[in-house]
């Protein structure tokens, strides 16, 4: 896997922090670019304090980690710094904050995950491991976000059945627990070029929190769309969709959807979904929320929404617990993902357990 560095080291502390992950990364079989080459696999987007230039990657795969320091510890660190990492259309971001003493590394996700490793003068080459470390699986994993519309879905389907029913009721009881941040509202960061960029590689119109979804049967479910509200979902194709499969050699989702829609695609987290009910038949339903519950599995690595390795992880602590069919999943510095024999059974459940504030580590 190769990597690169883009933009000049503007500071003593960057040429250090830099030199140290790229030794780390090629000790650990990484091969380090002098430039972006077509098939770059990970850009470090160093970004200068007075010019914060997005680096608009030439394929999906390419996975950009955006890095900026300040010396002012701003009061909100998630308010401050999720805006930069919008703006410069990355992946992930490593916001530096210099303090009189130590130095605070915040990894800030797209999942809204805010979490630091702190570098202190006697241990420096441990704070360069210890980022590394984390840095690693996020930056190796797989994202299947494909999507591949198909245009048959039975007339029968096009406004919907007694599933999508249920589906939207769900959305509205998620609601009006309080469970859905407001999605982030991508034009009012980016220029309408970027958005044409993002739209582009990703087909991303918008960042909004949390999934859910419900088995229709043996292989296909319904599912909440990307970027929609989940409080308000009525059109099938645009706001629900049937997912009825995931094709490997295509590395897609596959979607089918009234002919008359212009369909938005599927959730990040549908090859998540995907592979729960592929693995887990007595499963009947999914909900993921950006919200915590004492006392569950958690995935060790907080990897990226709509991963392989995220979808893998959650599945496999699903398959180990009591009963794949109820179990409650922790996503590391992110959420959960919970299962049920159907969504009225989850939300039964997860009454009065919730804590909406994700713990971070």
């Amino acid at each position: 896997m190769n990597f690169t560095f883009i933009n000049e080291l503007s500071s003593p502390f960057l040429k250090w922090f830099s030199n140290g992950i790229k030794t780390e990364l090629v000790s650990n079989g990484f091969v380090f670019c002098e430039q972006p080459v077509d098939n770059i696999r990970v850009v470090f987007n160093f970004l200068q304090t007075d010019d914060r230039k997005p680096y608009r990657r030439k394929a999906q795969a390419t996975f950009c980690v955006a890095i900026a320091e300040t010396h002012t510890a701003p009061p909100d660190i998630l308010k401050e710094s999720y805006p930069i990492l919008i703006r410069t259309l990355s992946n992930l971001l490593l916001y530096i904050v210099h303090g009189e003493e130590t130095v605070d590394l915040y990894f800030i996700t797209l999942e809204r995950g805010c979490y630091s490793v702190t570098c202190e003068p006697e241990n420096e080459q441990a704070f360069i491991c210890s980022v590394t470390k984390r840095l690693i699986p996020i930056i190796s994993s797989r994202l299947v976000i494909n999507n591949e519309f198909h245009y048959d879905l039975p007339e029968t389907l096009w406004n919907g059945d007694e599933l999508t029913a249920e589906l939207r009721e769900s959305g509205r009881k998620l609601d009006a627990l309080n469970l859905l941040p407001t999605p982030f509202p991508l034009e009012e960061l980016l220029t309408p070029q970027d958005i044409r960029h993002v739209k582009r590689l990703f087909g991303v119109g918008g960042l909004s929190y949390g999934n859910l979804s419900v088995r229709k049967d043996q292989q296909q479910f319904w599912m909440s769309a990307s970027g929609v509200n989940k409080g308000d979902m009525r059109v099938i194709g645009r706001d629900i969709l049937l997912v009825m499969d995931y094709s490997a050699e295509r590395n897609a989702i596959l979607l089918n959807v009234p002919p008359n829609v212009e369909p938005r695609r599927v959730s990040v987290d549908a090859i998540e979904h995907w592979m729960i009910y592929t693995r887990h038949p007595d499963v009947k339903a999914i909900v993921h929320i950006h919200a915590w519950i004492d006392g569950v599995p958690s995935t060790e690595c907080n990897y990226p929404c709509g991963t392989w390795e995220l979808a893998k992880a959650v599945s496999d602590l699903i398959s180990r617990s009591n009963d794949p069919s109820r179990a409650i999943i922790g996503l590391k510095n992110h959420g959960l993902t919970i299962t049920g024999h159907s969504l009225e059974d989850i939300f039964q459940r997860i009454d009065g357990r919730i804590m909406r504030q994700v713990p971070m580590s």
